[in-house]
């Protein structure tokens, strides 16, 4: 895409069928419809299944060394000069937050220890991206508090991941102490005017009825349970609850 322009995911999907090594797999009763461009994804995800590399490209994309060597083809031969570099960064970090989010799921204890002493910037993108990758994903894009999901046909999500007790406190990313939460309610979690309680039950304070607010659907959230992963041991740690609890929620 020219600079200036804006992309849409869709396009790859049908404009690549004809290179002889991606093949579009159509969703039952739209065989005839395949071979049709698509300029959205709603209708890419109505009409195609999804889309198969062939094997042999398949075992080079699954080696990590070719695979390096097919990203670094594709970002010389499609992308500017002047962004190429800033194409090859944000794919390792990409990469690297991938993993990250992976070692979060799989309750690495020291999973924040080696990002923690870096502090750069590269870093803490690394970080902030596994982390959202890894509570976004575990909550199924769900607001914790008020249970809202919404998500647009490119993927782009309404939930924030939100630390309990915050990172510059804690350095501590595993999913026991993050939750799913849309803006409003991270905004309202972080202020303390909303809390989650002993039972995992919503805790909104007092404050929101002050004079000249308007808290509209907040105070209907009120002692109701909070949305929560399927596993209990992703729940956010009471430990963690209790902190913010004392020091943040305003009762």
């Amino acid at each position: 895409m020219p600079l200036g322009t804006r992309g849409n995911v869709a396009y790859p999907f049908s404009r690549l069928r004809t290179d002889g090594f991606w093949h579009l797999i159509p969703n039952p009763g739209y065989e005839k419809q395949i071979n049709r461009d698509f300029s959205s994804m709603t209708r890419l995800r109505e009409v195609c299944a999804g889309a198969r590399v062939e094997d042999e490209l398949f075992r080079l994309i699954c080696d990590p060394h070719a695979r390096e060597q097919l990203r670094a083809v594709l970002i010389s031969t499609y992308f500017a000069p002047e962004v190429q570099p800033a194409v090859a960064e944000q794919g390792s970090v990409n990469m690297a937050a991938f993993e990250y989010s992976r070692e979060l799921v799989n309750e690495v204890k020291e999973a924040g220890i080696h990002w923690a002493h870096q502090g750069d910037e590269r870093s803490m993108r690394v970080r902030d991206q596994g982390f959202r990758k890894a509570i976004v994903d575990l909550y199924g894009h769900r607001c914790a508090m008020c249970g809202i999901r919404m998500l647009t046909p490119e993927g782009h999500t309404v939930v924030e991941a939100a630390h309990v007790k915050p990172w510059s406190e804690s350095h501590d990313d595993l999913p026991t102490n993050g939750m799913a939460l849309c803006r409003l309610c991270h905004w309202s979690f972080d202020e303390g005017i909303m809390s989650v309680g002993e039972h995992y039950q919503v805790l909104v304070s007092r404050e929101v009825q002050h004079e000249h607010n308007l808290p509209g659907h907040i105070l209907t959230l009120r002692d109701r349970n909070i949305f929560r992963p399927e596993q209990e041991k992703f729940w956010p740690a009471q430990e963690n609850l209790g902190w913010h609890r004392r020091k943040y929620f305003r009762g």
